[in-house]
């Protein structure tokens, strides 16, 4: 599989939507897959990607059939971040109908998992895309890095979700240096989750996933709030909201049919069946 191909082949995935749509949109085995489909133009942020992910994200988020989203892209390179193009005198641009700001908040509060997978370089506001994920998984040659103060800017609106993966020390190392680190170097910093070689990249990526939709959608999605929420907690007001919610989770029939499932040795009715 060429790397140009690899986000369009992985996991049998059939498009659904015009093949140089700006991104592409598909659902297979529970898993909407959104592809990142401008390669030539690095897939950098402009209004028709992020249209087109909005419009394909609020459509994971919809189907009771997606129980995880996967970020992918076509090309060398996973996004480059802000379209520098639009920021040109005279260039027209569509209407911007989602806010990145508000893209990334989504992908971090959402009921579903999403995953990235990072099979090229990753810049800007690239890093961040990838940094809101919860789980990121990037070829080991990729190449990741806030590149902002090299143009005169800083990365400020990524910092909010970069930021609480980082040391300080790390941050201010990546963030004021300005170079472009191996994915070993950003997993190692807490940035993404691993590196793995190109090689083994789609099966680690099908294999996280096949783990992720077994799950129950409801605890999965109270697993992400945990994950957000106890952390930002006094203690005091954790232990008491765990516990609640730890209760109710017990007494829901979700939990009641992954207990069956597990004693009758079969999988729950929320597993979607292998394609």
């Amino acid at each position: 599989m060429t790397q140009d191909n690899a986000g369009k082949d992985a996991h049998a995935r059939t498009p659904t939507d015009d093949p140089d749509a700006a991104a592409l949109y598909s659902v297979a085995g529970g898993v909407a897959t959104i592809t990142l489909n401008r390669p030539d133009y690095r897939n950098a942020l402009s209004v028709e990607i992020v249209n087109a992910i909005g419009d394909h994200f609020e459509a994971a988020l919809a189907d009771p059939e997606v129980r995880a989203v996967l970020f992918t892209h076509v090309g060398n390179t996973f996004c480059a971040g802000a379209d520098l193009r639009a920021a040109q005198p005279g260039v027209p641009q569509p209407t911007l109908r989602y806010n990145f700001v508000e893209i990334l908040e989504k992908i971090m509060t959402c009921d579903k998992p999403v995953v990235g997978r990072l099979a090229g370089h990753v810049t800007a506001g690239g890093v961040g895309l990838a940094a809101a994920m919860d789980i990121s998984i990037a070829a080991d040659d990729a190449i990741i890095g806030f590149t902002e103060v090299r143009i005169g800017v800083a990365p400020a609106v990524i910092s909010v979700v970069c930021l609480p993966k980082l040391r300080r020390a790390d941050a201010s190392e990546l963030f004021l240096e300005g170079e472009r680190v191996p994915a070993p170097r950003a997993a190692a910093a807490g940035l993404i989750n691993r590196a793995v070689s190109r090689e083994l990249l789609d099966d680690e990526v099908a294999s996280t996933l096949r783990r992720l939709v077994r799950g129950g959608p409801n605890a999965l999605a109270h697993t992400k709030q945990l994950v957000a929420r106890v952390p930002q907690m006094p203690r005091a007001q954790a232990w008491e909201w765990t516990a609640e919610l730890s209760q109710r989770l017990f007494q829901s029939d979700e939990a009641a049919e992954g207990i069956a499932a597990f004693r009758e040795r079969r999988d729950a009715s929320w597993v979607p069946p292998e394609e």
